[in-house]
């Protein structure tokens, strides 16, 4: 049987410096599915330290050149096995590959996770901000007739308000790689209110939305403590956390134990054993992200019995059920998130449901059927030929 053969672009891969949950969630997806059926190549930017070319868990991967000459080296790669493609996937994850300038309309797939749109206002400055929002717009008209794939039903929406086809959008979830804990082996949660951040230090993900929140909290629970899970940039802290703890008189501690006594702690990065082991033993998960494409921690905390207080922001509101699984905002601000805080501390019945329902609506999400629904959606475009008329 002839193998279908795939090319997958994205500017990061897996073993990338600064993966994140989109390189997760396209490495399960395709690293998944069936080798007897496809042959799967991802091209992607190659960074310090990282192979040329390497297998990982049966996809080829290529990686050359920057966030510009990847997309030269990539086209030179279609083009010399042009014939032996069918599939070319463009991953836009702030970048993209402009695939419908080079790839023939019936092997396109438009990858997308999430849209920018406001990030922009927090990653650049005026004029920067404005023009990454228009020429995001512009770009996206670009794949509109394509096949599509995205990870939650708010992306999908903003999507169609943009013209595309709902009917050729395909939601692929995130998902978790362990088995959800069952109840008795949850950790026993911390003797004093303990938060949880888990991410990047990246403005737009509101680490320093958690760390004013704390300060709030301090006034009715003085012993109340954040921790951070995620590579420390020294610089972030410095510039944009630090001068928040002075005002606030919140002191800071790089954890060296399992019993820091800081009010917040840097737990830097950490094993995935020990991150479910901090995440099981807070009470709350904090994502005040303004967009996600969903939000992963989200789900890894309630697989080991802690809910998330989110920002009602696109991709995570489907990670806490609209509120259904956790505790979602009434508008992303300080107050509200400090507002919600308070509830999970002080309403123990309210807790244990949000607990219970984040535990239940989370262990639905795993990474083992994702690589068949891929392949479900791959089969749907061979069998249609009318994708892009």
């Amino acid at each position: 049987m002839k193998k279908t053969a795939i090319l997958a672009l994205s500017w990061r891969d897996i073993t990338s410096p600064k993966a994140g949950g989109a390189e997760v969630h396209t490495h399960e997806m395709l690293s998944r599915t069936d080798k007897k059926k496809y042959k799967i190549v991802h091209f992607a930017t190659r960074s310090k330290g990282q192979a040329a070319h390497e297998e990982i868990d049966g996809v080829t991967y290529i990686r050359h050149g920057n966030a510009i000459t990847v997309i030269l080296s990539a086209m030179r790669y279609y083009n010399r096995h042009r014939d032996q493609i069918n599939f070319v996937i463009d991953q836009c994850n702030t970048h993209r590959f402009f695939t419908p300038l080079w790839v023939e309309p019936k092997k396109r797939i438009f990858y997308i996770h999430q849209l920018t749109k406001e990030i922009w206002d927090y990653s650049a400055k005026f004029p920067l901000s404005k023009i990454g929002k228009t020429l995001e717009e512009s770009f996206l008209k670009l794949n509109r007739h394509d096949p599509v794939i995205t990870v939650s039903e708010s992306t999908r929406d903003e999507l169609v308000d943009r013209g595309y086809d709902k009917n050729k959008i395909k939601i692929i979830h995130n998902g978790v790689s362990f088995k959800p804990w069952k109840p008795d082996k949850w950790c026993s949660k911390e003797e004093a209110p303990t938060l949880i951040y888990a991410g990047r230090y990246s403005p737009y993900k509101g680490i320093d939305v958690a760390v004013k929140a704390l300060a709030c909290i301090k006034k009715d629970y003085p012993n109340a403590k954040l921790w951070i899970i995620g590579k420390k940039e020294q610089d972030y802290v410095d510039k944009n956390l630090m001068p928040i703890c002075r005002r606030n008189h919140l002191t800071w501690e790089d954890a060296a134990t399992d019993n820091p006594t800081g009010d917040i702690v840097s737990w830097g990065y950490v094993s995935e054993e020990k991150k479910l082991e901090l995440l099981s033993r807070a009470w709350v998960l904090l994502f005040p992200s303004i967009r996600e494409g969903w939000g992963i921690p989200v789900t890894e905390a309630g697989c080991v019995g802690t809910p998330c207080i989110a920002f009602d922001s696109p991709g995570i509101r489907e990670a806490v059920n609209y509120g259904k699984a956790g505790y979602l905002c009434t508008e992303n601000s300080v107050s509200a998130l400090a507002t919600q805080i308070c509830m999970a501390i002080s309403d123990k019945m309210i807790y244990s449901s949000k607990r219970e329902s984040a535990y239940q609506y989370s262990s639905q999400f795993q990474w083992d059927g994702i690589g068949k629904e891929f392949e479900r959606f791959i089969d749907g475009i061979q069998t249609i030929t009318d994708w892009n008329q």
